[in-house]
């Protein structure tokens, strides 16, 4: 088992150059949509954090991996029924368009979502 990627950089310079294109569009739709979040990697995968978890991807053998949390999911259920999905998470396949609108959407929601949800912090005296 190799270790873990340092950066989002080392994650995307694992895969074929094609792949990593992909990941570089994601990674970037992401970023314009909420560019102030901090990008890390969590759970051994490219994470945006902004107010906690915002999402995560990831790529593998057949499928782009997106993790908006459940919420992200139940939100834009519509929108993602052409895709495989789970309580957290949604498979974008290798062999078709990245649907970078609904990526960027949910982003949007997302951010939202953790911005309200803060709590806020207490002022010093």
């Amino acid at each position: 088992m190799k270790p873990a990627a340092k950066d989002t950089d080392a994650y995307i310079s694992e895969f074929p150059e094609d792949i990593q294109e992909k990941l570089q569009v994601i990674r970037n739709t992401i970023r314009q949509a909420a560019p102030e979040a901090e990008e890390c990697i969590n759970y051994g995968i490219p994470t945006f954090k902004i107010h906690g978890n915002l999402v995560h991807f990831a790529a593998y053998k057949t499928h782009f991996g997106f993790y908006p949390g459940a919420s992200g999911i139940a939100e834009f259920k519509k929108e993602l029924e052409p895709y495989n999905t789970a309580k957290g998470t949604v498979q974008f396949p290798l062999d078709k368009p990245l649907p970078l609108e609904l990526i960027s959407d949910i982003v949007i929601f997302r951010l939202d979502e953790n911005i309200r949800n803060a709590k806020p912090t207490r002022k010093k005296k």
